[in-house]
């Protein structure tokens, strides 16, 4: 691919998914004991940047079905929109539960991968969507396991079995169009740049806002949670 995607891509790489930065000693302090566990302060940012995944991800996906130009692209569009609103409604089921605030926008960051495709189009709409959907799916990937194998609260971990699915079913969607930079992708996933933290946090709810809900597709291949089987830890 040419050197114009290699700049977008090096200026906006970063693990940009859920826009969690490197863990620190911080993440692991216990904010809350619950009756699923005791919940960390990175449990809760895991929670709230799932759902900020999805308010980026869901619309860029319903973009994709308009905009794209193979086949393999809208198929990829398609398991966007399915597979995040299935983990928007678990956010949603969990976070009252967890006395978690969700937001209602992604991150600046997030909000300007949508910008940048929205105002793309033909061959270099679908060759950008599918590097930048792998590339921060597969920034991600690692943190998810990190936080399925660490914590002790099992509606986060029951979440992150969802999110880990969800994950990979788009990493290998982005891959079947055929599109990726493999060199480059790595290449901003070993090497991300530096960005100021309020680029990658999504901004607090304004009090008395309606919650924004992310709308299953007519025949949606993904399921939410079962919370019978979180809260009993299954």
């Amino acid at each position: 691919m040419g050197g114009a995607l290699t700049l977008t891509l090096a200026a906006l790489a970063y693990p940009a998914m859920l826009g969690l930065q490197t863990t620190s000693s911080s993440t692991d302090r216990v904010i809350a004991n619950t009756q699923w566990g005791p919940l960390t302060e990175g449990e809760r940012d895991f929670v709230v940047k799932v759902r900020a995944a999805g308010l980026w991800e869901y619309p860029l996906g319903q973009i994709g079905l308009q905009k794209g130009q193979s086949k393999a692209v809208r198929t990829a569009a398609r398991h966007l929109v399915d597979g995040h609103s299935a983990l928007d409604t678990s956010c949603r089921k969990i976070a009252p539960m967890l006395n978690i605030t969700l937001p209602n926008v992604a991150s600046p960051q997030q909000v300007g991968f949508v910008s940048q495709l929205q105002g793309e189009s033909g061959k270099q709409f679908d060759v950008d969507f599918a590097n930048i959907l792998r590339m921060t799916h597969g920034s991600i990937f690692n943190t998810i396991a990190k936080v399925r194998s660490t914590t002790k609260n099992s509606l986060v971990r029951a979440l992150a079995d969802q999110a880990n699915d969800t994950v990979l079913d788009h990493i290998t969607v982005m891959e079947k169009t055929g599109l990726i930079d493999f060199d480059t992708t790595v290449f901003n996933q070993t090497t991300p740049p530096k960005l100021p933290q309020a680029d990658m946090t999504p901004p607090n709810p304004v009090p008395g806002q309606p919650q924004v809900v992310l709308t299953p597709p007519a025949n949606p291949t993904s399921t939410p949670l079962d919370l019978g089987k979180a809260v009993n830890g299954g």
